[in-house]
């Protein structure tokens, strides 16, 4: 994670305005913020604008960091927040009421409880509408709470706790079918699919 990366000392030079520090910050957290991008907007160019643009909000806001959360969330939190930006700015957020309803069905291809690979895991996921997708990786995979979610994408608590309620559903139903059981399996997946690199 991003705060083992970086110590409090090259923070402090980082917000001193040192470039070279600024540099290394990136080089050092890179990977996970890319990767995070990547799972949020679920294009890899994209990505890679919402990382730049994610870098430059840090950049602008270090000197405000208090350090009330860990280094690692606030920049998460920014990450987030740029790649929701991107997603609205584009249209990609649509609509509540007007989300299909289909299930991309893996459970089909022979995966039972506690046989689903990472593959799957990224196919389904890429196959949730983009508010879905985002707001069950923000709340399962990276820990925000579902208040916070609901600031950075601009809607009510009620609308975001729908979203993820719908989204954990269908990820587990491509997943595991429709049988009751495979809820806190696909839960338990995300973190370990998101610390995977954008490869993974």
């Amino acid at each position: 994670m991003a705060d083992a990366m970086i110590g409090r000392d090259l923070l402090e030079r980082c917000r001193r305005g040192e470039r070279e520090a600024f540099a290394e910050l990136v080089e050092r957290t890179y990977r996970q913020v890319y990767t995070l991008a990547v799972r949020l907007v679920g294009d890899r160019h994209e990505a890679e604008d919402v990382a730049q643009e994610a870098y430059l909000r840090v950049h602008r806001s270090l000197r405000t960091f208090r350090g009330d959360s860990s280094f690692g969330t606030w920049m998460y939190r920014i990450v987030a927040n740029t790649a929701m930006t991107h997603l609205r700015k584009r249209g990609r957020f649509g609509d509540l009421a007007d989300e299909p309803e289909t299930v991309l069905r893996l459970a089909d291809s022979g995966s039972s409880e506690g046989e689903v690979d990472m593959d799957h895991v990224r196919v389904a996921l890429n196959a949730l509408p983009d508010a879905q997708r985002v707001i069950l990786l923000m709340k399962d995979a990276y820990g925000f709470s579902c208040r916070e979610i609901a600031d950075q994408m601009g809607v009510s608590e009620g609308a975001v706790k729908v979203r993820l309620h719908r989204a954990r559903r269908r990820l587990k139903d491509s997943l595991y079918g429709q049988a009751r059981g495979g809820h806190r399996q696909v839960r338990d997946r995300l973190p370990e699919y998101v610390e995977r690199g954008p490869d993974g």
